[in-house]
């Protein structure tokens, strides 16, 4: 069993920057692939950012590459989401997400454990 728990959300100016951050529970937290996903009023979660179980590993969505860094450190249990330059087509409610198993997803479906999530308002 896997508790996640997001923070630093919050409401930023465009072309600003925030880190997001995501704390699991558990002894086997080195065991998940982690991601994030974001979902905005009216629409589907989507798939923003990945990491592998070492952290050597990393996949984007494409609307937010060159902007955010996926980052994890497993001997505090945490994994980050830097997102630089942000713009308003980014705000929506994060979510930090586990899977226990090898590959990086971008599929809801195949995630085992989710967060709470954590708003982001970015204003233009």
């Amino acid at each position: 069993q896997v508790q996640l728990v997001e923070s630093g959300g919050g409401l930023v100016q465009a072309g600003g920057s925030l880190r997001l951050s995501c704390l699991a529970s558990g002894r086997t937290f080195s065991s998940y692939t982690m991601s994030w996903f974001r979902q905005a009023p009216g629409k589907e979660r989507e798939f923003v950012a990945g990491v592998s179980w070492t952290g050597d590993r990393t996949l984007y969505a494409d609307s937010v590459k060159g902007r955010f860094t996926i980052s994890r450190d497993n001997a505090k249990n945490m994994v980050y989401l830097q997102m630089n330059s942000l713009k308003p087509e980014d705000t929506a409610v994060y979510y930090c997400a586990a899977k226990g198993s090898w590959a990086i997803s971008a599929r809801t479906q195949q995630y085992d454990y989710w967060g709470q999530g954590t708003q982001v308002t970015v204003s233009s």
